[in-house]
């Protein structure tokens, strides 16, 4: 897809390579980098696996070409990986954000990142962002310390680089965040000497292949079950929704879906014969390439060729190119997520969320081992809660309503 394809060994000191605890050297075999060891333990993860079975626009099992969470953040990873090695960026370092950047994501996904949200106002919020940091550095157990979960114990650099957004939470702010006040102390170890606010490059290439995969692959599902047809879409709905998901000025929306819509590739009417799915991959494609070529040479032309790493450059997407991506994720949300009947099925799943958070605080004996651990370990109710909200949030859809039947 992208050129410039190269091995990274050198760009990262030892404080990025840094564990923040010490681990003894493996035995002899195949000698790995610290960025391989850290994708080998994201990969292996159980919290990977879950996403197998949480929602990505539809629910898994309702149709079986849809991408679920895990799908998803497997092309987030190619898209990723091939970014990161074209601008010098260690391939495996990348991947590995890509690949953990929604391991936090709930059952049912945004929508149930709402209804955890308001479960956990006692305790802090949720974010699915700040649930990754979460399940990276104390969920998911590889290393325990002092009786305490270290979670993967990844380096600086990886839980850095999977860090989309790199601040607690402020009061009264809306904005998302990257980490909980009660993970506040790994926090300031991730980003010990970073400049405030600012994302690594890393973190904004995996920003970016995160929107580039999920603003293409939606789009294609939708067309694919038949919820959109492309040549003939509100321009006005669709330009009025993606303006919600850029600061882009109306003018450039309209005139950047005009011209979408003029090339050879962009789909016409899809019935699911064999020429017309390969009509379709042929725009899925065609679209992440012009969306990732955009990005690497704006980044080239103004960094030059690199190695560029860490905090030594700043991924550049131009102005266009974040309105093409609004007005892909437009598309999807007014002919899919907006409709009345998937508003009517959100709101009952945020429901059954809030129902299985009450159970659960009154019946802690039916959280699993671990997460009843650390309800025990709970040193007062707002400790507690969040450890019933851990565990409704890594459930899958499926298990949500499973644990919902019995327990509510």
């Amino acid at each position: 897809m992208f050129t410039s394809l190269r091995r990274v060994t050198s760009g990262y000191d030892d404080a990025s390579r840094a564990r923040r605890v010490a681990e003894p050297p493996k035995q002899a075999g195949v000698e790995r980098s610290a960025f391989q060891r850290d994708r080998a333990r994201v990969l292996h993860s159980s919290a990977l696996r879950r996403l197998a079975g949480k929602t990505q626009v539809v629910g898994p099992g309702v149709d079986d070409f849809p991408r679920t969470r895990l799908t998803h953040s497997l092309e987030c990873a190619q898209v990723g990986r091939e970014l990161g090695a074209a601008l010098g960026a260690d391939a495996d370092l990348v991947d590995t954000a890509c690949l953990a950047h929604d391991l936090g994501h709930p059952p049912f996904g945004h929508n149930g990142e709402t209804a955890l949200d308001e479960a956990a106002a006692a305790c802090g919020g949720f974010e699915g962002n700040a649930q990754s940091f979460r399940l990276l550095t104390r969920l998911e157990t590889k290393v325990i310390v002092d009786g305490r979960s270290a979670g993967l114990n990844l380096t600086r650099a990886t839980l850095d680089a999977a860090t989309k957004y790199p601040w607690t939470r402020t009061p009264g702010d809306q904005e998302k965040w990257g980490a909980y006040d009660d993970d506040a102390d790994v926090f300031a170890w991730v980003r010990e000497a970073a400049p405030e606010r600012r994302q690594c490059l890393e973190a904004q290439v995996m920003d970016w292949s995160d929107d580039v995969a999920y603003s293409v692959h939606d789009l294609e599902d939708a067309v694919h079950a038949g919820h959109v047809n492309l040549h003939r879409l509100d321009h006005d709905a669709v330009v009025t929704r993606g303006a919600s998901y850029t600061s882009a000025d109306r003018g450039l929306l309209e005139e950047s879906l005009r011209e979408l819509e003029r090339e050879d590739w962009w789909m016409g009417e899809y019935d699911g014969t064999a020429s017309a799915q390969v009509a379709l991959k042929r725009m899925t494609s065609e679209l992440i390439a012009r969306l990732c070529a955009a990005a690497l040479g704006a980044t080239v032309q103004r960094w030059g060729p690199g190695p560029l790493v860490r905090y030594g450059a700043t991924f550049e997407v131009p102005e266009r190119a974040r309105a093409e991506c609004a007005l892909l994720k437009a598309i999807t949300a007014y002919y899919v997520m907006d409709q009345e009947t998937a508003l009517v099925r959100q709101a009952g799943e945020r429901e059954l969320l809030l129902s299985l958070v009450d159970a659960l605080q009154r019946r802690p004996e039916a959280l699993d081992p671990a997460h009843r651990e650390l309800h025990a370990a709970a040193g007062d109710d707002a400790g507690r809660t969040r450890a019933v909200v851990d565990q409704v949030a890594a459930l899958t859809d499926v298990s949500a309503r499973a644990w919902a039947a019995r327990l509510c």
